[in-house]
């Protein structure tokens, strides 16, 4: 079992940044490829980065590439998404999730094992 636990979500006017945090404990942090997802009110959930279990390569979804950065810190158990030059359709629910074995360039939500319970995510125009 990994348990997640997310953070930094908030209100932001458009053109501001948050930083995200995924807090992981449980099995080794180590192990699992990581992902950002996001939901918007009536939309399926979709994509927007991911990390392998090094660290050593990155990938977005081409909605928030250049602006959105996913980072992960081993020491810390925990992985980061640097929002910045937000926009209001960034609004959304932001979960992170943890794919065990991944290689990190998994986009696709059913091959995430565990979830952390979203933190709200609301850019104003």
């Amino acid at each position: 079992q990994v348990q997640l636990v997310e953070s930094g979500g908030g209100l932001v006017q458009a053109g501001g940044s948050l930083r995200l945090s995924c807090a992981a404990s449980g099995r080794t942090f180590t192990n699992y490829a990581m992902g950002w997802f996001r939901q918007a009110p009536g939309k399926e959930r979709e994509f927007v980065a991911s990390i392998p279990r090094s660290g050593s390569s990155t990938y977005y979804a081409d909605s928030v590439q250049g602006r959105f950065t996913i980072s992960r810190d081993r020491a810390k158990n925990t992985v980061y998404l640097q929002m910045n030059s937000l926009k209001p359709e960034d609004t959304a629910v932001y979960y992170c999730a943890a794919d065990w074995g991944g290689d990190g360039s998994e986009r696709t939500s059913k091959r995430y094992e565990y979830w952390g319970q979203g933190t709200q995510v609301t850019v104003s125009s």
